[in-house]
């Protein structure tokens, strides 16, 4: 899609009744667009097409990272720069039964009331809404701000990758606004740093022995899902682990191999769904079967609250082959299970927040075995690095040639600073324009205010966010009146940045 696309899409689009325009109309090309975490390049491409028909700056990295400069604005020429902050990508995940091409598919959305959703599909609102803010403020010629220095990473659910190699030399502001939060009732004033690892498991691969002949698809389904920050207190079952126990449950009693492990979307994301092919002597059949409905059951009364819909299945497949060798089989499944999954500590300084996290992410199969891709998150960077030294003495114990290593960005925590005159300014604003008094949150997610604090350096950063639901699922969606309200806010705040 060409920049001159952008009109035609809000007069044509789904979204071109709803207001403020100049953001919703971006956002319904940024959903036209693929851009799944490293699949950036053509939205990225997109983007400095379009700014250059602005007759703005704009450069992108190998990773596309893009950075677009645009001078200040009615009375703010002179004013110190400000940073602009938000990332392309989106996590991509959609709806069980849903056949759905991310890397070519443009998303279809909905209006329903008060929100916007994608059929089948996720949203990419996260931060597909931050990002129209910032294109909007780049096409304006009527609000007064300083010198924009737009920074819109690659990859950010993916390990922060983009950023952590960003050229921070091309920046010159040294206050940031952010906006990568989640609700429009606070500011995000300071946030949790993360890092993610990778396990890689040789599969040891050999023939299925000649005695194991039916195979069968060990199937997980059905739960929550979500994001590995925001929703990992709720308790909700991690498909992997599940699948896992499933495996082990049925190695106890039976001579089973495994093939084809696969499971979750992003390691950003709670897996919701995980699987793999089984092989088994056919007399086991009636055995496997029970033990498998048997766990079901077990599994619908662990989870009713947090994710009543779990089911565990078996289905038809084709027999392959080779498969896992069984001791490879079970030192895979055995370290999925052991991992530390969900809550690990509570910040004792912010009650009711959690400190330290980790979300086993996604299992993919590999030519040498297969690779488990987990993110640890926590306020304390001390605390995130012990995690994961427990991961490696795990690791090390496991054997069998399982390595752990990270991956992407060691994004450090950003602490809160009350005496942020950013806050400040952004705090009046929104006394102003929204009638209320924000509240000043400090979040356990992970965002990446650290790393620009840290590299840039960045003195003086928040975050201004929008309603979003059910991040990172296929259900996600966000409140177009939250947008509504949040326009305002953000032309008011950059305004007073003199």
């Amino acid at each position: 899609m060409s920049a001159v696309d952008v009109m035609e899409a809000i007069n044509s689009g789904v979204l071109r009744d709803l207001e403020p325009r100049e953001v919703f109309q971006f956002f319904e090309v940024l959903t036209s667009i693929p851009r799944g975490s490293g699949n950036e390049e053509q939205v990225a491409n997109w983007v400095v097409d379009f700014a250059r028909t602005l007759g703005l700056e704009a450069t992108q990295d190998d990773l596309h990272c893009v950075l677009v400069k645009k001078p200040g604005q009615g009375g703010l020429e002179n004013a110190a720069p400000l940073i602009l902050h938000g990332h392309l990508d989106m996590v991509c995940e959609k709806a069980e039964g849903v056949e759905f091409d991310f890397v070519n598919q443009p998303l279809s959305l909905v209006v329903d009331g008060e929100y916007i959703s994608a059929t089948g599909t996720s949203l990419g609102a996260d931060n597909g809404i931050g990002v129209s803010y910032i294109l909007a403020l780049l096409e304006s010629k009527d609000i007064p701000h300083p010198p924009l220095e737009a920074v819109l990473t690659a990859m950010e659910e993916k390990g922060k990758v983009g950023a952590g190699q960003f050229d921070v030399t091309q920046l010159a502001g040294r206050r940031m606004i952010d906006f990568n939060w989640i609700t429009d009732e606070e500011i995000l004033a300071g946030c949790s740093g993360d890092v993610t690892f990778t396990i890689d498991v040789p599969g040891e691969f050999e023939p299925i022995p000649d005695t194991l002949t039916r195979a069968r698809s060990l199937e997980v389904r059905g739960l929550n899902g979500g994001h590995c920050e925001f929703d990992i207190q709720l308790e909700r079952a991690n498909a992997l682990q599940v699948l896992a126990r499933a495996v082990h449950r049925l190695s106890g009693e039976h001579e089973v191999r495994i093939a084809d492990p696969f499971g979750g979307a992003q390691n950003s994301a709670i897996p919701a769904d995980a699987s793999a092919v089984i092989v088994f002597n056919d007399a086991d059949t009636d055995s496997i079967e029970a033990l498998i409905a048997e766990l079901d059951v077990h599994l619908k009364s662990e989870y009713q609250i947090s994710d009543p819909a779990i089911r565990v299945e078996l289905k038809n497949a084709i027999r392959p082959n080779v498969a896992f060798s069984r001791a490879a089989g079970l030192r895979l499944m055995t370290v999925l299970r052991l991992i530390p999954q969900g809550v690990v500590s509570w910040n004792l300084h912010v009650p009711g927040r959690v400190e330290t996290s980790n979300n086993v992410g996604t299992l993919r199969p590999t030519a040498d075995g297969a690779r488990i891709m987990s993110t640890v998150t926590s306020a304390l960077t001390t605390r995130k690095h012990e995690l994961i030294e427990r991961v490696q003495a795990l690791v090390a114990l496991a054997g069998g040639g399982v390595v752990c290593e990270l991956y992407g960005l060691d994004a450090p925590e950003f602490p809160y600073r009350p005496q942020s005159q950013l806050l400040a300014t952004a705090s009046a604003a929104y006394r102003d324009v929204l009638g209320k008094e924000p509240n000043v949150e400090v979040s356990q997610c992970s965002l990446e205010l650290g790393m620009f604090s840290r590299r840039v350096p960045v003195a003086d950063i928040i975050s201004i966010g929008t309603e979003l639901q059910a991040l990172h699922s296929s259900a996600e969606r966000v409140n177009h009146k939250s947008v509504e309200r949040v326009w305002p806010l953000i032309k008011m705040v950059v305004s007073r940045l003199g």
